[in-house]
């Protein structure tokens, strides 16, 4: 805004008193001191307020000022309610330097004055934000030299000192601004997509106001820019795939400008999120390929030749051949009318992604195809220089879940779940379609286990829990309930704590030294205790039958 604005605002209460030529500066600023030195506090444009508190004689006026001037302030402002008129040797001084000079009259308060400036200067800056953020559209619209979110961002934080960051699903940072915007601990990210994916589920409009440790944050959605709101028929379809923009700030009291703006700003991201899953095309189509080649039962030597075309393009660089993981994943709703397939597709190129990766895109080396309600990964790994060391290579399928598991199952509250399933590398085209049926089998574990989220990986399935997805669930309850719930009933009455002492009474082999050691007993409790489990079950745990029954029951339950 101008200066002359300032002075044409009645309600001010603002009288010139020198500098009628420079009217026309520039207002970016507001700023209120009785410091006789406040330059480490200018940045420059500011109108600054003073009561004159620094003034003890007349010469205290020409440093004053000219520290004012040097630090680019627009105009001075000094009130009349101290000292009654503003002196003499402050009006010389501001002549000198040709700084324009406004006395405030003394019934009008500082906080007036303040609230006027900052209302117009921001408007002004939504204004040029505004306008920024179209030609950014329009260039990000038209081809590839927008910037990416990060210039948006920055200019968020520097225009409008709002500081903003764009999240995915599971909580990923995506962008920041570099400037203003210092990046958010891992789990601030994951609270806030949790609390986004558990409004956006029960149908609250957003913006989403969430206060989280001392600050208030508002989750703006970002949606793809050719879908709006209502093109989904279940918001179910996309709810796990929008990214969404976190800005430290309470939107509540917020305009319609502001809040048109902030809309604008997503729609810019979301060009940005499109043109990054036009670029997963190519990889996604060679997934699709490398599948229907295994599914179908094609030769070995016709899969490795697609693998081969796949390899450069996931990891780009590489020498030798890569080893190859699947990794298979469902979502399941209940009810009908949402096709899993996609959505499971769309959420596991996110898990698959390390959350601690760097980069542009950090899912480049991530293809994953879908086929009915099932979506499948292919992951290619560097080869190692061992294959013999012991150690464990590629993707672990309780990893995979760390850190997202918060909010995806706020994301799935109430009606969803996500089921993966982790295989072992292999090292050829002739192991993938039992790498691909031991991701499967690996999922089926996983979905027998209790939790909205659940993962289970290659090396649980060369024990019992391979069956145990397949016992129906009738049998499953009436089995534990026989053999389990004699011993609750107790533990609820007495405090037992029987329940706890099987557990680790199995595994500790049987051994009553070790489990009395790891429970911080005497051996004489743990026998007391375990007498008391076999009369109450009518079960034996000396015998390897018994025992065994209740290690399934205890994995059941």
């Amino acid at each position: 805004m101008r200066l002359r604005a300032l002075l044409d605002t009645d309600a001010l209460g603002l009288r010139l008193l020198g500098g009628e030529d420079e009217l026309d500066r520039s207002v970016r600023g507001v700023m209120t001191t009785d410091l006789r030195d406040p330059s480490r506090y200018l940045s420059g444009g500011e109108l600054v307020l003073t009561g004159l508190a620094w003034r003890r004689d007349a010469d205290d006026s020409e440093p004053f000022v000219r520290t004012l001037v040097q630090a680019g302030v627009a105009a001075l402002a000094a009130g009349e309610a101290e000292l009654g008129d503003v002196p003499d040797d402050l009006v010389l001084a501001c002549a000198r330097h040709r700084l324009p000079l406004f006395a405030v009259h003394e019934s009008v308060a500082f906080a007036t004055i303040t609230e006027h400036v900052v209302r117009q200067v921001s408007g002004e800056r939504a204004g040029d934000l505004a306008a920024v953020v179209d030609r950014h559209r329009r260039m990000m619209t038209s081809g590839p030299a927008g910037g990416g979110p990060d210039v948006v961002l920055d200019l968020l934080g520097s225009d409008l000192d709002l500081r903003a960051w764009v999240l995915s699903p599971t909580g990923r940072l995506i962008a920041g601004s570099k400037a203003t915007a210092p990046a958010l601990p891992a789990e601030t990210c994951a609270k806030l997509a949790a609390e986004h994916l558990a409004a956006t589920r029960t149908g609250r409009r957003g913006p989403h106001r969430f206060p989280l440790g001392g600050a208030t944050y508002s989750l703006f959605p970002i949606r793809s820019s050719g879908r709006s709101p209502q093109a989904s028929r279940d918001v179910r379809e996309t709810v796990l795939s929008d990214w969404l923009l976190a800005v430290e700030a309470d939107a509540g009291d917020w305009p319609e400008e502001r809040l048109d703006l902030l809309q604008g700003v997503t729609q810019l991201i979301a060009v940005e999120r499109d043109r990054r899953d036009a670029a997963r095309t190519v990889r996604r189509r060679l997934a699709q390929e490398v599948l229907e080649l295994v599914q179908t039962g094609a030769a070995p030597a016709e899969i490795a030749a697609r693998l081969r075309v796949a390899a450069p393009v996931l990891l780009p660089g590489l020498g030798a051949a890569p080893h190859w993981q699947v990794v298979v994943a469902r979502v399941e709703w209940d009810g009908d009318g949402v096709e899993g397939g996609p959505v499971a597709q769309s959420l596991l190129e996110e898990v698959l992604v390390d959350p601690l990766a760097t980069g542009p895109e950090p899912s480049d080396r991530i293809a994953v195809a879908h086929t009915g309600d099932e979506a499948i990964a292919l992951v290619p790994l560097p080869a190692v220089s061992s294959e013999h060391d012991g150690s464990e290579t590629g993707l672990l399928a309780d990893a995979l879940l760390q850190s997202v598991r918060e909010p995806l199952s706020a994301g799935l509250d109430g009606d969803g779940r996500l089921t993966l399933g982790v295989s072992a590398a292999v090292h050829s085209a002739e192991g993938l379609r039992g790498a691909l049926e031991e991701a499967r089998h690996a999922r089926r574990v996983a979905a027998a286990r209790p939790g909205r989220v659940c993962a289970a990986g290659h090396q649980e399935l060369a024990s019992h829990v391979l069956l145990l997805p397949f016992v129906p669930d009738d049998v499953r309850r009436a089995f534990t309930a026989r053999l389990l719930d004699p011993l609750k009933d107790y533990d609820r009455r007495h405090r037992a704590e029987l329940i706890p002492t099987l557990e680790a009474f199995l595994d500790c082999d049987g051994s009553w030294t070790r489990c009395a050691t790891r429970l911080h007993l005497h051996v004489n409790t743990l026998r007391y205790r375990v007498g008391r489990i076999e009369q109450l079950t009518g079960r034996d745990l000396s015998r390897l039958e018994d025992k065994l029954d209740f290690f399934l029951a205890l994995r059941m339950s």
